[in-house]
């Protein structure tokens, strides 16, 4: 269904607009002068959005494709509209420069800025091998390989260029300390995606800083390779300095003067380190270093912290960066360790610095992204548990939703404006004949498409144990009979990262159990498992191997009604297919280890039920059993082990607690459809308008201080009405 634009654009040529840094595609003259004049105020009413990773793939979400397709635009009599056109029509539709769940956040965050008209630049680094892409063979199990990716070629990525020589790249100078403590410049290129608002009439742009230069030093050119490069520490650190060192410098060269700066996670926290450094310059003077003491900085802190808004994600110990004192002193400046020895102390390892502690000091708000990760966050950081708030995560529902789902949605009278406000599905009844019939429908669609997909890359396996060295990673491709997935047998879908404490693996710790229930009631089920390991985290990567290993013993113990597949080299395209294509979604984390997960919000926006923990974003999203079900461990945050030690993961009883459960999932599915579909519908009217990114945003509004024209603020108070995250336990 065509979606009118709240713009008027009258030719295609209408949709470049230029600056000195150069031509852009997709917006007009007028959006593009509004956002950066937004941005380059004089009274700072503005925001940086630092993140060290942001996953916005042009393939799930393209209203500029989109409006091209509706009007049939296919080329222009206009030289530079044609070649822009072209390229978005043909070119390839990844930016393979995220991990996951958090990169995926942050770029759900900025789509919804843009939608709401919220003035923010996003900040993050260009990877020239992206993440990493993902083989899995059965015996092997994960294989890594580096991510072949050309920015140059990508659509919706512009090359930002050099005002007084447009034929030259832009290039920024970032300070660094080398190995001598001797300050050096280190030349970077700027490169902006555009992330466009649905009605194409605002943008929110993201700038990726590309260090990949001949004129670079070795060690930030392995820096700057792949994104979390885990290779060594130094790599680890310098990777985290290229980010924070190098936002002031972009926004002096463009002219932006945002006076917040909003850390999502602590990688970027050297910012904050840069603006102590200039608060202290200021004070006194170049020869800081000889008349600096502690009061000094404690006061330059006090002004900083002022700037700063941090949202921390994780209360997993290895999501903290730590780094040796010691390593430091190599790659830092005397001040700035003399900084990081006030702020940046470990008790548990007074060797180390601790880079969220140190975020957590320098702020004027810091968040969790839950109400349980608030409390499990204010016991890990007791010292700081009277700022620390909660705000609960979203996802951005154009996104995320599927195009059959979205059809439906479209055609609903009592749904009239849910693209603009997800908080129209709150004023649904509970029990909506004709929705859960349609719904119904469109569900039917979405599951084809995945067990399509999954039965085409199954037969792809096949070809490859003929063709390639690599084992296929799924059981049934090895099968001498084809026994493909069937739609509408039920399917439960998982796909995460694959670390430890989201036990990936739980369900399948008593293959005899699972087995004997669905023998005992003759129930078939699909198990859609995908997701990555880290590269270095070969503990994640075991648990992804344990995965491979019990397809073919659960398919024989169940007499094949239980199939179990792996969907690799997972991306937000296939985590779009499996979260609309699925009929539940498990999570089964051990709690309180997710701080909020949101691959579970993304099905409960199609309808489908989660199964899961009480862990992260389900405590608040369960509703007393309305919306699915809960298993597993439920006790106090207090007493709650945080380790991830194999022997304190809890694998007999919360398995034990799923296999009590599933028989009645199987019931409600089977042999009550109508009760599923209340279940199905009692997620979009409770979950959609509290799980979506615009509230979220507007959550942070509140933090940011900023003044915005009547009609911007109108709709912010009417996406902050629909929920709030701190209130309630």
């Amino acid at each position: 269904m065509t979606v009118e634009k709240a713009i008027t654009i009258h030719t295609e040529q209408d949709l470049v607009s230029r600056n000195k840094f150069g031509s852009f595609f997709g917006v007009t003259q007028k959006t593009l002068d509004k956002v950066w004049h937004q941005l380059q105020t004089t009274d700072g009413n503005s925001v940086a959005y630092i993140s060290m990773e942001i996953g916005a793939d042009p393939d799930v979400f393209h209203p500029l494709l989109d409006f091209l397709h509706e009007q049939k635009i296919t080329g222009s009599d206009d030289n530079e509209a044609n070649k822009f056109i072209h390229k978005y029509l043909h070119g390839p539709r990844k930016i393979p420069n995220y991990s996951g769940g958090l990169g995926v956040l942050a770029g759900d965050t900025l789509k919804s800025f843009a939608d709401i008209h919220i003035p923010v630049l996003a900040v993050s680094l260009l990877y020239r091998e992206g993440y990493f892409s993902q083989f899995v063979d059965s015996k092997v199990g994960q294989i890594d390989q580096a991510t072949s990716w050309n920015p140059e070629e990508t659509p919706s990525l512009f090359q930002l260029h050099d005002p007084e020589n447009p034929d030259v790249p832009l290039e920024i100078p970032v300070p660094f300390f080398n190995m001598h403590q001797e300050p050096v410049e280190i030349m970077a290129q700027v490169w902006m995606k555009m992330e466009i608002s649905e009605e194409l009439d605002y943008f929110v742009p993201e700038f990726l800083i590309d260090y990949s230069l001949p004129s670079s030093p070795d060690w930030i050119l392995e820096a700057a390779e792949q994104l979390y490069n885990a290779k060594s520490t130094v790599m680890k650190a310098n990777q985290r300095r290229m980010l924070g060192s190098c936002v002031l410098p972009l926004m002096e060269a463009l002219g932006f003067t945002a006076h917040t700066i909003h850390l999502n996670e602590q990688h970027g926290v050297a910012v904050s380190l840069h603006l102590i450094l200039r608060e202290l310059k200021k004070k006194l003077g170049k020869e800081l270093d000889q008349r600096i003491d502690d009061e000094d900085i404690l006061q330059a802190v006090n002004t900083v912290a002022e700037r700063i808004v941090y949202t921390i994600h994780t209360p997993v110990k290895a999501g903290h960066d730590r780094f040796s004192k010691s390593m430091y002193s190599g790659i830092s400046h005397r001040v700035c360790q003399q900084i990081l020895d006030l702020l940046a102390k470990d008790k548990e390892s007074p060797g180390e610095y601790n880079f969220t502690a140190l975020a957590m000091r320098v702020n004027r708000a810091v968040n969790s992204v839950s109400r349980l990760h608030r409390d499990v966050t204010r016991r890990q950081f007791p010292q700081f548990a009277d700022k620390i708030t909660a705000v609960t995560n979203g996802v951005h529902h154009l996104t995320w939703i599927s195009e059959n789902r979205a059809g439906i949605f479209d055609s609903f009278s009592q749904l009239t404006g849910w693209r603009n406000n997800p908080g129209i599905f709150a004023e649904l009844a509970p029990d909506v004949p004709e929705l859960a019939a349609e719904l119904r429908k469109a569900w039917e669609r979405d599951n084809r498409i995945l067990i399509s997909y999954i039965n085409s890359m199954l037969q792809t396996h096949r070809n490859q144990m003929l063709e390639t060295w690599i084992d296929p990673p799924n059981y049934l491709s090895r099968l001498d009979k084809s026994p493909d997935l069937e739609a509408g047998v039920f399917t439960i879908g998982f796909a995460r990262r694959f670390s430890t404490y989201k036990r990936a693996d739980l369900i399948f710790d008593d293959i005899n159990a699972l087995a004997d229930i669905l023998l005992r009631k003759n129930k078939h089920i699909n198990f859609v498992f995908a997701g990555k390991a880290h590269p270095a985290d070969e503990p994640g990567k075991s648990v992804l191997k344990l995965i491979l290993d019990n397809q073919e013993k659960l398919y024989r113990k169940s007499e094949g009604r239980a199939k179990l597949v792996f969907i690799p080299g997972y991306d937000m395209s296939i985590a779009k297919m499996m979260v609309s294509g699925v009929h539940a979604w498990l999570n089964s984390p051990k709690r309180p280890l997710e701080a909020s997960g949101t691959s579970g919000m993304k099905a409960a926006m199609n309808g489908a039920p989660n199964i899961s923990v009480m862990d992260g974003w389900w405590v608040e999203g369960y509703h007393g059993g309305l919306t699915g079900w809960k298993f597993g461990y439920e006790g106090p945050i207090d007493k709650a082990n945080l380790s991830e030690d194999p022997g304190s993961l809890l694998y007999d009883e919360d398995s034990l607690s799923f296999y009590n459960l599933l028989p009645k999932i199987l019931d409600i599915f089977y042999d009550h459809p109508e009760q599923y579909m209340r279940i199905a519908v009692n997620n979009l009217r409770l979950n959609v308008p509290i799980f979506n990114t615009h509230r979220m945003a507007a959550e942070y509004v509140n933090k940011y201080d900023l003044q915005l024209d009547s009609k911007t603020a109108a709709k912010v108070q009417a996406f902050q009405k629909l929920y709030q995250s701190e209130l309630g336990e």
